[in-house]
């Protein structure tokens, strides 16, 4: 094993077995410091009291000492690997009596001192220039031990006797670079472990008698094998593989980083195969030279599962499909040849038992397996990134695997066109994995009716045809990072549970999602577009009347992508009235208070009479704007009366036989409407120039002159005369008593006048009558004399 691929299986292995401790320590009491990669030369000062796993490898550390840890007594896990300590007295953590996982490989220890005191579940020494083993007499009191991986450059059997008792899940042993000159074949037999990994010296010529058939042991992993030097083989890893078969209980074969001939390839082979191991892998393989035809015995095997994984050769002129026949006719269970440049592989020449057979990462092309009709026991297959083109070849290539129930055929160049033909799939198909190709929306019309479970992700789908039919038993559908614009509805897909459709072109999914997909329990939609408008704000109301665990990635990867303003916005933050979704409700929002205002206004209008208002400001406006042109003087020039009288033409027999012939016995001068109107001028304006050309304008009140409209027009304009500004041009005469419930609402001049100004009432006695006379003439006549001053 080279040193990078050793650092690489050595962390993996960390990183498995820190997980597993982790995950027995709660999270209450689970402290981590990581100070890893740091360049530290020295364990870090005032680390918290409440340490419970401390990460410091990859530094520069050189000695550990008992002041660096004693302060951290519930320190549980730690990691000092890959620094550079040369010698470590155990002692240091006898105040550590939490600590259960030492992690010390890739330094340069060469020799440790135990303590009594220590009782680990993990301790790892491996990858150390230690020339013996480094197992103390102290180690057997390790009654927890589950991991113990060492270093040595010599083996002798009497070194681990102190560990024998002791039943350890995994042993990690690496041998150093000049192991081999004195070699103790049966050094290991007295181990008691379930997992033993032997890492061999790299780049060394495979020449070791050791005995690795341990018999506690039920997986065993070699790393490190080299043999291509010897034409005849390789005679020294075979006796090794032969001894294998003294223990009956091993069933878990590893080889890992191997170079050697094609010949001593299939010797290895067929060595495992007459053993009791089941499951048989090989991975990290070189193979030289050339291979000799031979026939392989596939009798006699325990072996169900066969892994060929990254293989790597030189000859160009291999005689291919002798090695295909080979792998294809095993009676085996599962094979697995996946990494190794294979351009083919051929059908087996008789029913296979084949369940299960794995061809990924290889340059497989669209004829493989064409017409095979004897895998009709397999029940999956893995074609994933090789060379296949087209999916009507893969169709026809199922069409006779009778058992096939999953297949994956993910990262090639497959394309589907409608217009060749139909796609009759193996019937029980049940999971197909297409994605990573190059599929457009076609691919619905070839789909396998029985099926399941379907990946199209990353492809190049923009929408679900609407018309596609015999997808009733879908449950499972993963349409992430496609073109997809709208979120599908389920009327197509009656059983799906799972929808996975994240990194499309979602903008605005439907709120009718979840009633549509009943059956959903897993749904990931999120990294879309979306765009924050009222739509989308109907789906997230949807989303919170489902389960929390039903949308995945909820909420952190849900965000607004449009509007810019809200861009990046969560989605569950965003936020929009109702007024402004709903288009209903914001009619009736501004209808309906605009009904009740036009309502109200026209009450008030016919209640307040604003009618009659309005008409007579535009006429008052009008005669404002003619009398802005006219001089006061020439105004005053022109008056002709010294009143005009209103009245009701009820009242007109006292007003005839009373009112004007007791003034104008006095040479007052009278404007009355019967007389002095002009014919062809309208009412209106003929009440506004006798108004104007008159001094007085006197109004004979009475029941009757309430109830007259055109007695309220005289009012009006007289009370805004606009040529006696400043003057009190008006009297008023009580003919009769007038009641304040009978004056209309739309009166409220009058009931203002009669409320301020002194008015003059009709007496009922004769007797009160020259009284009554004389004081209406006397003020017209006192104003009449002051004008007459100012005009003269």
């Amino acid at each position: 094993m080279t040193k990078k691929n050793s650092s690489i299986f050595h962390f993996a292995i960390i990183f498995i077995l820190i997980l597993e401790i982790r995950t027995q320590l709660s999270d209450e009491s689970e402290f981590l410091i990581d100070r890893s990669k740091r360049g530290l030369t020295y364990v870090p000062k005032n680390l918290s009291l409440e340490t419970t796993i401390l990460d410091i490898s990859y530094n520069y550390i050189s000695e550990l000492q008992m002041p660096d840890i004693l302060s951290l007594s519930k320190l549980k896990i730690l990691i000092i690997s890959h620094n550079r300590i040369q010698y470590l007295d155990l002692s240091v953590f006898k105040f550590n009596q939490e600590l259960e996982y030492l992690d010390l490989s890739h330094n340069n220890l060469e020799k440790i001192s135990c303590h009594p005191t220590l009782n680990l579940k993990h301790l790892d020494l491996s990858f150390n220039p230690f020339d013996a083993l480094p197992i103390c007499q102290e180690f057997g009191n390790m009654s927890q031990l589950e991991f113990l991986g060492l270093s040595a450059t010599q083996l002798q059997k009497s070194s681990v006797q102190s560990i024998t008792h002791l039943h350890i899940s995994k042993v990690l042993l690496v041998l150093g670079d000049t192991y081999g000159e004195r070699e103790d074949a049966e050094s290991l037999q007295d181990l008691k472990t379930q997992s033993l990994h032997i890492v061999f010296p790299t780049g060394k010529e495979f020449h070791f008698i050791l005995d690795v058939s341990v018999g506690t042991t039920v997986s065993l992993e070699l790393s490190n094998i080299k043999c291509v030097l010897d034409d005849n083989g390789c005679p020294y890893f075979e006796n090794v593989l032969s001894k294998l078969q003294k223990n009956s209980r091993l069933s878990n074969l590893t080889l890992n980083n191997i170079e050697i001939t094609w010949n001593s390839f299939f010797t290895i082979l067929q060595l495992v195969w007459r053993t009791n191991i089941e499951y048989f892998s090989i991975s990290n393989v070189k193979l030289q030279g050339y291979l000799d035809s031979r026939d392989f015995d596939y009798s006699d095997t325990s072996l169900k599962a066969l892994s060929i994984h990254k293989v790597v050769h030189d000859v160009f002129s291999l005689p291919q499909g002798y090695v295909y026949k080979i792998l294809s006719n095993m009676n085996i269970q599962h094979l697995t040849v996946s990494a190794a440049h294979m351009v083919h592989m051929v059908c087996p020449s008789q029913i296979s038992p084949f369940l299960y057979l794995n061809f990924s990462n290889n340059l497989l092309t669209d004829t493989v397996f064409i017409n095979c009709t004897n895998l009709a026991n397999l029940k999956t297959l893995i074609l994933q990134k090789n060379q296949l083109k087209e999916l009507v070849n893969i169709v026809h290539m199922t069409q006779e695997m009778k058992s096939l129930q999953q297949l994956d055929v993910s990262q090639n160049s497959l394309m589907y066109d409608e217009s060749e033909g139909n796609c009759p799939w193996a019937r029980n198909l049940l999971s197909l994995n297409m994605s990573s190709n190059i599929l457009t929306d076609s691919v619905f019309r070839c789909l396998p009716p029985q099926i399941k479970v379907l990946d199209l992700h990353n492809n190049r789908i923009r929408s679900i045809p609407k018309d596609v039919t015999g997808l009733e038993t879908l449950q499972e559908l993963n349409l992430a990072s496609n073109s997809l614009a709208h979120l599908p509805g389920c009327g197509i897909f009656s059983s799906l549970s799972i929808l996975i459709i994240d990194y499309n072109s979602i903008s605005n999914p439907s709120a009718d999602f979840f009633q549509s997909c009943q059956k959903i329990r897993s749904l990931k939609a999120g990294n879309n577009p979306f765009q924050c408008s009222c739509e989308l704000r109907d789906f997230i109301q949807s989303i919170g009347q489902v389960s929390s665990d039903v949308v995945e990635g909820w909420p952190e990867s849900y965000k607004c992508d449009y509007p810019e303003s809200y861009k990046g916005t969560p989605l569950k933050d965003f936020q929009v009235s109702e007024l402004s979704c709903n288009t209903a409700l914001l009619i009736i929002t501004i209808v309906v208070p605009g009904l009740v205002l036009a309502v109200a206004v026209t009450v008030l209008c016919i209640y307040l009479d604003l009618p009659w208002y309005l008409r007579m400001v535009c006429q008052w406006t009008q005669t404002r704007r003619r009398a802005r042109n006219v001089p006061l003087e020439e105004l005053q020039r022109t008056l002709q009366f010294h009143a005009f009288i209103s009245y009701s033409g009820h009242d007109s027999a006292w007003v005839k036989n009373e009112l004007i012939p007791n003034l104008e016995k006095e040479d007052i001068r009278i404007c009355l409407h019967e007389r002095n109107f002009v014919a062809g001028k309208s009412i209106v304006e003929n009440i506004i120039n006798c108004i104007e050309k008159s001094y007085k304008s006197i109004f004979v009140l009475s029941p009757n002159f309430v109830q007259s409209e055109w007695c309220h027009y005289e009012l009006y304009f007289a009370h805004h005369n606009l040529f006696h500004e400043g003057s009190d041009n008006l009297i008023l005469i009580l003919l009769d008593p007038i009641p304040q419930y009978s004056i209309p609402s739309s009166y409220h001049k009058l009931r203002a006048l009669m409320a301020q100004r002194t008015y003059l009432e009709w007496p009922k006695e004769k007797s009160k009558h020259g009284l009554f006379w004389a004081n209406l003439r006397a003020s017209i006549n006192i104003k009449l004399m002051e004008k007459a001053a100012e005009i003269h």
